[in-house]
């Protein structure tokens, strides 16, 4: 089973991007963030013409997360637990049916936070504590379960090729990194530092100041896996290519194989 997280940055500039990368790749499943699309609005047909079972969770202009599936998904859910009055479109989740085991599938898109210290910041960390909730019960279940997507946190200095810039950073801060070490040793696996160690792998490069020709860049899109599901974990990997197609995202896809 091959699964891709990638951050798009809005499918209506992106949709023939990503086609064509659907098409070279051919993942079973992709989770997807920042459709920056309401659900009636997101080319439902068009995915489901390519064979893929669409599944959004979405919101005008900002935000919004998608699941896209060859595979059969059942108990499809949409929103993070613990805050009804959270309005912004960040969590998306479904158990995908594999070959020989279901998987139980969390996109996500965590908040930004910056300028931080400031209220986008609270809410980053408070959005990041119900992570951690979450990921408790994903580990008190028995289905093996990942958490995937655009975590907008830069886990150590080796994560970003000029760490000394993002010092102050939303991203790289240490509550922030600390919140997401808190989540790591509930008993997760990240899924790409299993496979691959060492500075200069990033799946971020802004569009500004030549980032991406310079390699400027940070690895924020991240896999995480509940112990049942990193032991089916094959390989994990980021498909840098991705980012000299044109009209990229500033994002790539990262992804992961599992013998499911």
């Amino acid at each position: 089973m091959k699964i891709a997280t990638f951050n798009i940055n809005g499918i209506k500039a992106r949709i023939e991007t990503l086609t064509k990368w659907l098409e070279e790749v051919q993942p079973d499943v992709a989770l997807l963030q920042e459709i920056k699309s309401v659900d009636e609005a997101f080319p439902r047909e068009h995915f489901g013409d390519m064979g893929y079972q669409v599944e959004t969770h979405g919101q005008k202009s900002f935000n919004g997360v998608a699941i896209l599936s060859k595979l059969p998904l059942e108990d499809v859910t949409r929103g993070l637990p613990g805050d009804d009055s959270d309005e912004q479109a960040r969590w998306i989740e479904a158990t995908v049916m594999g070959d020989t085991q279901a998987v139980r599938l969390c996109g996500l898109y965590l908040p930004n936070g910056n300028p931080a210290p400031g209220p986008k910041y609270d809410y980053k960390l408070a959005w990041m504590k119900r992570l951690e909730e979450r990921a408790k019960q994903l580990l008190a279940d028995e289905t093996p379960a990942l958490m995937a997507g655009d975590y907008n946190v830069i886990p150590q200095a080796e994560d970003a090729a000029k760490p000394d810039s993002w010092r102050d950073d939303a991203l790289f801060r240490p509550e922030t990194r600390e919140a997401f070490r808190r989540i790591l040793n509930l008993g997760f696996t990240e899924a790409f530092r299993a496979r691959t160690q060492g500075p200069g792998h990033y799946s971020f490069w802004d569009y500004q100041a030549g980032a991406w020709q310079r390699n400027n860049g940070i690895r924020i899109d991240h896999f995480l896996l509940t112990p049942s599901c990193a032991d089916l974990l094959s390989d994990c990997y980021i498909d840098k290519d991705a980012r000299a197609m044109d009209k990229p995202s500033d994002h790539v896809p990262v992804l992961v194989e599992l013998a499911a």
